[in-house]
């Protein structure tokens, strides 16, 4: 695969191209991050909570495409490894928040460093205008995916 996407024309972004090297930069800088020992899931829903906050269970999974109960079993298995709390929602008293413990906090920042490590060390090894590219390529991504959101 990853001769596939090194033998793209250097102008090709053909989606086909791009899907390869987006899997290919997940998935290494997944296997960079290993505090906490935590899954794929647990993690992207503990991202999710340590940049955006407090969130109901049902908006927690809906945003990481995950079912309720499925959510709901990976929150408690959360809770009792003390990452995260179910609060009452102050908003509507029959609502529960799940909200990053501070040890939760600690582990998403951990995590969050080092993966930006392992983004680091593979930025190192481009070319000076590989990594022109790069920083102008990914935020532009980044901004069309929060424009999409926003008109969402």
């Amino acid at each position: 695969m990853h001769k596939q996407v090194m033998a793209a024309r250097p102008l090709d972004v053909s989606a086909e191209h791009l899907m390869l090297a987006v899997e290919e930069i997940v998935r290494y800088v997944r296997r960079g991050a290993t505090t906490g020992g935590l899954s794929t899931a647990a993690s992207s829903a503990l991202s999710r909570l340590g940049r955006e906050g407090p969130q109901r269970l049902t908006e927690l999974a809906r945003a990481e495409n995950a079912s309720q109960p499925n959510m709901t079993q990976l929150v408690t298995r959360m809770e009792r490894a003390g990452l995260v709390r179910r609060t009452a929602d102050s908003r509507d008293g029959r609502g529960v928040l799940v909200e990053a413990t501070d040890t939760g906090l600690e582990v998403f920042r951990q995590r969050r460093t080092e993966r930006a490590d392992a983004l680091e060390r593979l930025v190192e090894e481009l070319t000076e205008p590989e990594r022109h590219a790069v920083a102008i390529a990914l935020p532009a991504l980044a901004r069309v995916i929060q424009d999409r959101q926003t008109r969402s």
